[in-house]
């Protein structure tokens, strides 16, 4: 059975081989007719949380005695339950910082990183906006970042301090695009409780802020904030009248409401680059990230279905849910590294932290 809480080598093996290792594995209940029993608790970011909902769905379909929960109220919930001990597997979309691997360690917690997908925030807008394509780190930090006005002020409120921003960066981070539209903005974005939030901030606002040799960077305050990705997209969907939305969101989530919304090409300073799976999986679009999936090691190694939908995850079958749900695949490299690291239960950061 599958609960969504909140709407919405192995590595050869095929699913046959999948099961077999489930059967075998430490801790494994079964039910009379010899298939598994037992539930896995998935939490954490919106952002990976289609991916794990795909092959939740998937793993239930041949294990249906499993009850498998996933929910996405945001990366740093997730590591807070995860690293508290109240879930099993916590889905990142972002790697884990000092302070939650300081948690986890406090409450012996001991995990194993797998980097499973590539993702590209999309700064999005209304599909009728037709004033605007492409937005530059310097733009986006004119906009969106700590000295931007926010909700209730028109756009062109910013055209001074992007020119500003320009002149103090040296142009470093992308030509501005003002004069901007002289409408009120309308942002609707995730919350600091989603790491999408965190990238944003890492990727986009922290290097100009560098520059501008400021601390503790973040975005404007003012604006509406969501946990949901399905929430800032119905925000950003605008209308005719009032096109003049901007946020940002997953690839897939962009994806999935391409008829709604519009995603702005991103100039990071080498030009304006749409994402595109392609774009994304060269890294030529400036805001392409990894994404992650944190396993329980004890229990994974003590609870056989753990172990057993983990096995499916990381299976053909399973890596197939990344392109189905509109993320994009790592290289094969990558892909054997994770398995390799899953196979051995190597615990601890591998990728990032």
């Amino acid at each position: 059975m599958i609960e969504k809480r909140i709407a919405r080598p192995a590595f050869a093996f095929g699913l046959a081989g999948v099961l077999a290792l489930a059967a075998c594995s430490s801790g494994s209940t079964s039910s009379p007719d010899g298939g598994l029993t037992g539930s896995v608790f998935v939490s954490g970011s919106s952002t990976v949380e289609p991916i794990s909902l795909a092959n939740a769905e998937k793993f239930a379909a041949v294990q249906p005695n499993v009850d498998i929960s996933v929910e996405g109220p945001g990366t740093s919930d997730g590591f807070a339950l995860f690293c508290a001990g109240e879930s099993d597997v916590s889905d990142a979309s972002r790697a884990i910082k000092q302070a939650e691997i300081d948690a986890c360690a406090e409450n012996g917690i001991e995990y194993i990183e797998l980097y499973v997908a590539i993702d590209g925030l999309s700064v999005v807008t209304s599909a009728h906006n037709e004033a605007i394509d492409c937005l530059s780190f310097t733009d986006l930090w004119a906009l969106l970042g700590p000295e931007a006005a926010g909700n209730g002020s028109d756009w062109s409120d910013a055209d001074t301090l992007a020119e500003e921003t320009a002149d103090a960066t040296g142009g470093e981070f992308g030509d501005i695009h003002a004069p901007y539209p002289d409408a009120p903005i309308s942002i609707t974005a995730p919350g600091e409780e989603s790491g999408t939030f965190d990238s944003f901030i890492e990727i986009v606002l922290d290097p100009i802020g560098g520059a501008l040799e400021m601390e503790d960077v973040t975005t404007t305050p003012n604006y509406q904030a969501s946990g949901d990705d399905n929430v800032i997209i119905q925000g950003l969907t605008g209308t005719e009248e009032n096109p003049a939305t901007l946020g940002w969101v997953g690839y897939a989530y962009y994806a999935e409401n391409a008829d709604v919304v519009k995603a702005l090409e991103v100039d990071g300073g080498d030009g304006c680059v749409a994402p595109t799976t392609d774009t994304i999986a060269s890294g030529e679009y400036p805001i392409a990230r990894p994404l992650f999936v944190y396993v329980n090691a004890e229990r994974a190694d003590e609870n056989g279905t753990i172990a057993a939908f983990i096995d499916y995850y990381l299976s053909d079958e399973g890596r197939a849910s990344v392109s189905e749900v509109g993320y994009v695949d790592i290289p094969d490299e990558d892909w054997q590294a994770t398995v390799e690291t899953w196979e051995s239960r190597t615990t601890g950061t591998q990728v990032g932290g």
